[in-house]
């Protein structure tokens, strides 16, 4: 009995885009939580210094050999092949899967002897101490992409057939195994003990899919009679899809050894402040974005181009109604998440004012790289993957250029330098300098999704209109109500809370933020804007309780 309703929840069906968006959601607040709670624990056992400087920088090379793990694992390629033939999806799941163990058998060997030499680019400004220690823990970490990819390929099965409640645990079990890390591990191993709660955390990532996959049928079996036309046609669809995703990690790669050179807790910060924005991003964002794709790929694949543009339109909308109050709600509460979340321990009050202007900076993407993602899926789904490949090259370029430039103009131009650290009120503060790392981030972000966006319209045709124009004004309206108002409450609650003290910070933040998302929720209500109604309808409907649809495939 117990098996048969763990079996039954795990093999749950999802059915439309907000269903399936809200769920993935929820699952991923619930793995951004324990990712805070990570990083908290991280940031209080050493500050933002040298030693979380080398545990985030030994993360680069793994992940691009993730990256490039892609070649076969993408879910954005498996999935469009799966629905379309699903009576030999099987035996194409089982070649992959052999093929894929082999290839990245190969490339982890190969990468795991390199790695002295590749981490002399990654960590330049390291010394030779430092560097053997991230070739150390880089190393450790190249069982990573050995089990997310396996699991890339199992969670595409899992979305090709709706199945994403047990695909969204999985990234819960990934944190859960870096947090035993860090609890566990680390005060026995050391720093390579807080690794090997990564490489579980992977692990775990893996097992947890397996059942409802199995149930489904499928198994991971041998298999070396992949066809020539088959490997052809996956790797000409996932080369740019993984070379896209290498040229994100050519990026950070490229950000983090500047950062070495900046000083001591520059790479901290900005994977601090990157994973603090990284929580709103994946609850709207992403969320959409896959609960999207699967339905854009069966328009797409029916040549339905009507029905292709108004998802996309539809999804672009409920992005930045989710966004948008975001954005403007961590610019003007960065101070408090920051003192909430990780200030503790050893992470110091020059660090929390560093880590809460780059998260200012960072806040943009979450609407950026949110639109991003889902014009990427659309490009996908249509299988047209070589053009976002083109656009993420030329962004990568702009954001190296823009980097190095506004480098410069600290160096020649003081007043600049004074102008900017004014904004940011981090003026006089050691290291400010490293907050060029976040900008340059977000603004080769902007370029690129400006380049998607020209792109997508030229290739795809037009969508908008009144309809669509009008909802956006009225969400960046209501943010810049809820943004007002929080920082109205801010200043009338000063003296009612305690700032000296985590729980005054708390509701200090939470009270004034919660009024001012209730007088932007108010004002959408009394204009009666369109996105706010379909959510509201889709939580009175109980979408977690619909009946599910056979026949509508979802992806990631």
């Amino acid at each position: 009995m117990v098996r048969k309703i763990f079996l039954k929840i795990l093999s749950h069906e999802s059915v439309g885009v907000h269903q399936a968006a809200f769920l993935l959601a929820i699952t991923a607040l619930a793995a951004k939580f324990l990712a805070l709670y990570r990083d908290r624990l991280l940031a209080s056992a050493f500050g933002a210094g040298q030693t979380l400087d080398i545990y985030y920088a030994s993360f680069r090379v793994p992940d691009i050999v993730y990256a490039l793990s892609l070649f076969l694992a993408s879910s954005a390629v498996l999935i469009p092949l799966i629905l379309q033939d699903e009576k030999r999806a099987k035996d194409l799941v089982n070649q992959i899967s052999t093929f894929f163990l082999i290839a990245l058998i190969i490339l982890i060997a190969a990468v795991y002897f390199l790695m002295p030499f590749l981490n002399d680019f990654i960590v330049p400004g390291f010394d030779a101490k430092n560097k053997q220690e991230v070739v150390n823990l880089s190393r450790i970490l190249l069982f990573s992409p050995l089990f997310l990819g396996f699991s890339n390929i199992v969670s595409s099965v899992l979305q090709s057939y709706r199945r994403f409640f047990v695909y969204a645990l999985s990234p819960i079990f990934y944190n859960l195994g870096i947090i035993s890390g860090i609890l566990i591990f680390y005060p026995i191993f050391g720093l390579n003990g807080i690794i090997f709660g990564v490489v579980l955390g992977a692990f775990l990532h893996l097992i947890v899919q397996m059942p409802s996959f199995l149930h489904l049928g499928f198994a991971l079996k041998p298999s070396f009679h992949l066809k020539k036309e088959t490997v052809l046609e996956i790797v000409g669809l996932s080369f740019p899809r993984a070379l896209t995703l290498s040229f994100n990690q050519i990026g950070l790669i490229i950000i983090t050894a500047i950062g070495s050179f900046i000083g001591s807790g520059s790479i901290a910060i900005f994977n601090l402040a990157m994973n603090l924005y990284s929580v709103p991003l994946a609850l709207f964002g992403v969320s959409y974005s896959i609960a999207a794709f699967p339905l854009m790929a069966k328009n797409a694949a029916e040549k339905d181009e009507e029905k292709f543009l108004s998802q996309v339109g539809l999804t672009i909308r409920h992005i930045i109604f989710w966004s948008m109050p975001a954005l403007i709600l961590i610019i003007v509460l960065r101070a408090h998440i920051v003192r909430v979340i990780l200030g503790a321990g050893n992470f110091g009050w020059v660090d929390t004012r560093l880590t809460a202007a780059a998260l200012a900076l960072f806040s943009f993407s979450i609407l950026f790289q949110g639109l991003i993602m889902l014009y990427l899926r659309a490009f996908y789904a249509a299988k047209r993957t070589f053009l976002p490949l083109v656009l993420n090259a030329i962004s990568l370029l702009f954001t190296v250029g823009v980097l190095l430039f506004i480098l410069r103009l600290f160096g020649e131009f003081p007043d600049f330098r004074n102008w900017f650290e004014n904004i940011l009120r981090v003026k006089d503060l050691p290291g400010a300098e490293m907050l060029v790392l976040p900008l340059s981030y977000t603004l080769g972000g902007f370029l690129n999704l400006i380049l998607l966006h020209c792109y997508f319209r030229k290739d795809f045709g037009k969508f908008g209109g009144p309809d669509f124009w009008l909802p956006i004004f009225q969400i960046c309206l209501a943010s810049l109500i809820i943004g007002g108002s929080a920082f109205w409450f801010l200043r009338i609650f000063d003296g009612f809370f305690n700032l000296e003290t985590f729980f005054g910070i708390f509701f200090h933040g939470f009270v004034s933020g919660g009024l001012g998302i209730a007088l932007g929720t108010l004002f959408l209500k009394l204009i009666k804007n369109q996105e706010f109604l379909e959510v509201t309808e889709a939580f009175r409907n109980r979408f977690w309780r619909e009946k599910p649809i056979s026949g509508e495939p979802e992806e990631i």
